[in-house]
């Protein structure tokens, strides 16, 4: 294909083929977290609030390897747009260097200090015991994460996003498949508990890995790991991670979020820790559809970016924030409508559903908002100004959501928490329209 029909066809139709996979793929994607906490919280209560305390750690793994491999794919697409090829063959060998080195670390690191993070959080030795365990058996796979987001972001940087939506699909497969078989020792399987909804994850990874591989091995795409080039040099690295640090911390930030909010809830109940805690895993199916189009939109506003058609770039954010937005509008119905039901799929205590319930009603009145915030920052990084995207995400997880449920919840409970996420999503909103103006319209020199 010739690599200009990013700024050569109609925008609509190249959004929708470019989106269309990765948002299919997002929804199925989003089934990991799902699936092991529903089949996890038949194990137990203790077991699905083990879960929710790994999630911020677990998240933050995730969150290295997809905000690296942002840095990949912008750097990539850039460099296409601009016609050189040389260096966008750079990016993705030392990307793909840069990757490893990252896996290898966040396993040791993450593993030494799970029992200590836990901890901070509950005095439940069941949970801790059982946290524990589950984290050893998922973070041995961070390796297999972390090279998987690399090929992933490569691959969407030159369009191909058909191939990242067959290797989630199969993954997620996988995992689905795999899940109530290593749980609870179906058939020739053995009992695992907890453990087994890991090992079911990490084996639904490591498949959509293998896929890359083989696919990479045998499909020409316009960018080309090269051995000559795999040794990490500090120009292409300062690129990388320029956009990727910046991206790391946007995915990263909501997990510095839940635990802060997981010490405020404590005060109360750990009941409002797993409400936090399903929250975000109900959460997964709106935000990974939206982030979806965001993927279909980086590599198509970075390359028409790289050519100078910033008439063009205007267009694709205002059709991506539309289409954002409608994804917002259904999750906020969705949670108005039917939180109880929502709530009910994780937990069968009839207090923890009434009160998750009035939860979910509170925060989704933010939802609708969340999408200028969310359009904003992935096309900030797509054209490769990580840091005011990073600006955007400080505001919506650090910067205004903490004091704003810190301060409320010492009058008003737990109630407080749960307005402060909309409170900052119309905040933030205006925030990332301001930023990414004033962003968009200074060029970088070349």
């Amino acid at each position: 294909m010739n690599e200009n029909f990013m700024k050569e066809r109609p925008i609509s139709k190249l959004l929708l083929s470019l989106s269309l996979p990765m948002v299919l793929s997002m929804l199925v994607n989003s089934l990991y977290n799902i699936v092991d906490s529903f089949f996890v919280a038949r194990i137990s209560e203790d077991a699905m609030t083990a879960l929710s305390l790994v999630f911020p750690i677990q998240n933050f793994i995730n969150a290295s390897g997809i905000g690296f491999g942002v840095g990949i794919n912008a750097v990539i697409a850039l460099n296409l747009g601009a016609g050189k090829k040389k260096e966008a063959d750079m990016a993705a060998s030392q990307g793909l260097t840069l990757a490893l080195i990252h896996g290898i670390l966040l396993t040791l690191i993450c593993i030494a200090v799970m029992p200590a993070f836990l901890r901070a959080f509950t005095s439940s030795e069941s949970v801790i015991d059982l946290g524990i365990r589950y984290s050893f058996v998922a973070f041995l796979f961070t390796l297999v994460v972390s090279l998987s987001m690399a090929f992933e972001k490569i691959f969407q940087a030159v369009g191909s996003m058909k191939v990242t939506m067959v290797s989630l699909l199969f993954g997620c497969i996988a995992n689905i498949i795999l899940d109530p078989l290593l749980i609870f020792g179906i058939g020739l399987f053995p009992r695992m508990g907890i453990e087994g909804a890991a090992l079911a994850t990490g084996i639904g990874q490591l498949l959509s890995l293998l896929i890359y591989l083989v696919v990479y091995a045998y499909m020409p795409i316009p960018v080309r790991i090269r051995r000559e080039l795999l040794l990490p040099g500090p120009k292409t690295a300062a690129s990388l991670y320029s956009v990727g640090i910046p991206a790391t911390l946007n995915i990263a930030l909501p997990s510095v979020l839940i635990s802060a909010l997981n010490g405020i809830l404590a005060g109360f109940s750990e009941t409002y820790i797993l409400i936090l805690g399903i929250y975000y895993k109900l959460q997964t199916f709106l935000y990974l559809p939206a982030n979806g189009i965001v993927q279909g939109m980086r590599p198509l506003i970075g390359f028409n970016y790289g050519a100078g058609e910033e008439k063009r770039v205007s267009r694709i954010y205002r059709q991506v924030l539309i289409m954002s937005g409608l994804i917002m509008l259904a999750g906020t119905l969705i949670c108005m409508t039917v939180p109880q039901w929502l709530m009910g799929l994780f937990t069968r205590n009839p207090e923890t559903v009434s009160e998750g319930a009035r939860a979910l009603r509170i925060i989704s009145a933010g939802f609708l908002l969340s999408a200028f915030s969310v359009t904003s920052s992935g096309a900030l990084e797509g054209i490769g100004k990580g840091m005011p995207s990073l600006i955007i995400s400080l505001c919506r997880y650090i910067l205004i959501i903490i004091p704003a449920a810190f301060f409320p919840s010492r009058f008003f409970g737990p109630a407080g928490v749960w307005n402060a996420f909309w409170i900052t999503e119309a905040v933030t909103a205006l925030v990332s329209l301001l930023v990414y103006r004033k962003a968009i319209s200074k060029r970088d020199p070349a």
